[in-house]
């Protein structure tokens, strides 16, 4: 019965909800195993038969088989939408999915450099020829300044205030932000504005950053120059621009800064969004006292 109720199911996702087969298909491999469960493990036959402590016990058994939360997730769905089904074809008397929730999402932690892995990067991009010149630039103000991907290559000419140690930037939602200069950063600039921007110009694009042909730098060629860079440096861990804006704020939070300078920094509407480097920095913490701490009974022998 369940089987044939499944079908049916699958007919009023193509038909009536036109879904597409890629989806109807995960859909109906999750239902397998949720039907296989009940079938197997209670003997139901009947949609009436199955209660919302059923539908526990199955999420319960994913969980001991500690399948990831969003693998979860998606099953809860299926089932959701399978038992909603169910009660508008009257198969049922009540929908015993509702109030089964999906599970809090799992906050995957960024990836982070540290601060030599940082130097080897610097180097790596470190050089006297105009494409050199400008990478290492790129990479001085994405670490130097935590910009995004977007607001690195949307960068003009007039955006630059070399001398007062500014730079205009255009966030998210086109908020304007004013952005401090490292040193660093206005020395790297100021030698590819000089050199190699010169010689890689080509027409009057006002982008401060240009590929060969004198044209603004795609996203593509921005990912394509860092993995480049990764691999030179010999840094093993699989890195993107926006590493570097997540090196920026951990860093800046590991020396102590204030973590609301950090928000206007990053251009956050919401702390709670700058908060994910504090978790990062309570993660390192807890790796060193593991290693070092004689209490710990985690030490290296």
């Amino acid at each position: 019965m369940l089987k044939q109720l499944q079908k049916e199911y699958m007919y009023y996702l193509r038909i009536t909800r036109g879904l597409a087969n890629n989806t109807i298909k995960s859909y109906m491999t999750d239902l397998d195993e949720y039907i296989v469960f009940l079938e197997k493990n209670y003997d139901i036959k009947l949609p009436n038969d199955i209660t919302k402590q059923h539908i526990r016990n199955f999420l319960l058994r994913l969980k001991r088989k500690e399948e990831a939360s969003s693998s979860i997730a998606r099953k809860i769905s299926a089932i959701r939408s399978f038992h909603r089904f169910l009660l508008q074809e009257k198969e049922v008397d009540e929908n015993v999915a509702l109030g089964i929730h999906l599970p809090k999402k799992e906050k995957k932690l960024p990836t982070v450099l540290s601060i030599k892995e940082i130097d080897a990067l610097m180097t790596a991009a470190d050089g006297d020829q105009p494409l050199e010149q400008r990478n290492r630039a790129m990479l001085e103000l994405l670490y130097g300044s935590g910009l995004r991907v977007s607001e690195l290559l949307n960068l003009t000419l007039p955006d630059l205030h070399i001398n007062t140690g500014f730079i205009d930037v255009i966030g998210k939602g086109d908020k304007e932000r004013i952005v401090p200069l490292g040193e660093e950063s206005a020395y790297a600039i100021k030698r590819y504005l000089e050199d190699g921007r010169k010689a890689l110009k080509k027409h009057n694009d006002p982008a401060l950053f240009i590929n060969q042909r004198g044209n603004k730098l795609s996203r593509v060629g921005l990912f394509k120059i860092i993995k480049k860079l990764t691999k030179k440096a010999g840094i093993v861990k699989d890195i993107s621009p926006h590493t570097l804006r997540h090196s920026f704020a951990s860093h800046l939070l590991e020396n102590g800064v204030d973590l609301r300078f950090v928000q206007e920094l990053l251009g956050h509407e919401d702390v709670s969004t700058t908060q994910i480097y504090t978790h990062i920095n309570k993660t390192q913490l807890k790796d060193v006292y593991d290693r070092y701490h004689p209490r710990s009974g985690n030490k290296e022998e």
